[in-house]
């Protein structure tokens, strides 16, 4: 079988691949507090092809190896390695309700290692009990008056703790604090995480969970992070549209020509038939 048929077949699973990523973002450019995915493509090992069949004998080199005429690389195909969400603030969309709430990035640090910068998070708890992470602040008061998301997973304060309002006339201040009049009733519950890229896995409905199991550690007080809250806001995605389209087109290009490719290696390979169309024609005799 030739190597080209695995290189050209190679290239077209990412396209595909990555045509499937945009096309799921695209889906989801209306999608409140959304993160646009991002996919990374690297290449297999390349392959150093040496000539072993020819009439020269091998010499034995310096090193005690036998050494053989190079004939060049040969590259082995691409492989998507890993897709992972884009944590840039989305624009802010007024809503004047007062159960939207959004979070605005202020200052996240970038972490040194991977160059990243941080985000920060609604903390909520799914209905098995574990802690969930969302950017999406489209809450809603359930009948016993608990914040919960659209999915009725429960809205945490600062404590981890489930947070219950008289009624739906409450305020937000920018720090967080939630009141009623001018009694304070909690906190919102809003982690930091200084790599949601490493930390942070999707976990379906808008939800991210820790990679590790662990739980992010708070904002409030965190070093050199700033952010704020802001009520009667929601945050969009952050799927630039136009750009999204323009990489639809070139992976479907992309994936195209490595097709025509593939073609080419199956053509090579027919079995030519005689003049006549007839491969196996038996000779007529005068």
């Amino acid at each position: 079988m030739l190597r080209g048929f695995y290189t050209a077949a190679s290239g077209m699973l990412a396209q595909q691949r990555r045509t499937e990523l945009l096309t799921n973002n695209m889906s989801n450019a209306n999608t409140t507090g959304y993160k646009a995915d991002q996919m990374s493509v690297r290449s297999f090992p390349e392959m150093l092809i040496s000539s072993m069949g020819g009439e020269t004998v091998p010499t034995e080199s310096k090193l005690g190896m036998s050494s053989f005429s190079q004939v060049g690389g040969l590259s082995t195909g691409v492989y998507v390695q890993e897709a992972n969400p884009l944590f840039t603030q989305g624009t802010l969309e007024e809503t004047q309700l007062d159960t939207d709430i959004s979070l605005v990035d202020e200052n996240l640090p970038i972490n040194e290692e991977t160059g990243r910068q941080g985000s920060v998070f609604f903390t909520v708890q799914d209905g098995d009990g574990a802690i969930r992470y969302t950017r999406n602040g489209s809450f809603t008061l359930d009948g016993q008056g608990y914040l919960t998301t659209p999915s009725g997973h429960y809205v945490l304060n600062e404590n981890n703790e489930k947070i219950q309002l008289d009624s739906d006339r409450f305020t937000v201040a920018e720090n967080g604090v939630i009141l009623e009049g001018n009694v304070q009733i909690a906190r919102l519950g809003i982690c930091y995480s200084d790599d949601p890229s490493l930390q942070l896995m999707k976990d379906g409905e808008g939800l991210y969970k820790a990679v590790n199991d662990g739980d992010l550690p708070s904002a409030y007080g965190a070093a050199d992070v700033g952010f704020s809250t802001k009520q009667g806001f929601l945050e969009g995605s952050n799927v630039d549209q136009s750009r999204t389209m323009t990489e639809m087109m070139s992976a479907y290009r992309s994936f195209e020509a490595s097709q025509k490719v593939l073609q080419a290696y199956d053509k090579s390979l027919d079995k030519p038939d005689d003049d006549d169309g007839d491969e196996y024609a038996e000779p007529t005799s005068k």
